[in-house]
């Protein structure tokens, strides 16, 4: 469980960086709808596994993780319409996706941590 948490910290952390390309392109190697399913990520994938389920929190883990891809494509789907300063602000420290983000990986973290000492 450990190596699944923080390969997802991981991947979570790094779509602020593939946000920030496709802000600057215009372009991204994602598309809006994937982006936005909470399914469709490794991620995503495992949480609905049994594994998945029994992980603590886990409702509030889900309702952070959909909330973040949702966020995540409104912000993807600016980038590719060209509308680069709206996607830019709804990246910016304290913005939504901000917010979503940190909860996210500070929660995956604390459960990471609670597992080393288990």
């Amino acid at each position: 469980m450990l190596e699944t948490i923080d390969k997802a910290i991981w991947a979570h952390s790094r779509w602020k960086i593939y946000l920030k390309q496709a802000i600057e392109t215009g372009e991204s190697n994602f598309n809006v709808k994937d982006t936005s399913n909470p399914h469709a990520c490794v991620f995503g994938q495992w949480l609905d596994s049994k594994d998945g389920k029994n992980l603590p929190d886990y409702d509030i883990i889900v309702e952070l993780h959909t909330n973040f891809h949702i966020e995540a494509s409104n912000i993807l789907d600016l980038a590719l319409k060209g509308h680069a300063n709206e996607a830019t602000s709804k990246m910016q420290m304290g913005s939504k996706f901000s917010q979503l983000t940190a909860k996210l990986v500070n929660r995956l973290a604390e459960i990471g941590k609670s597992q080393l000492k288990n």
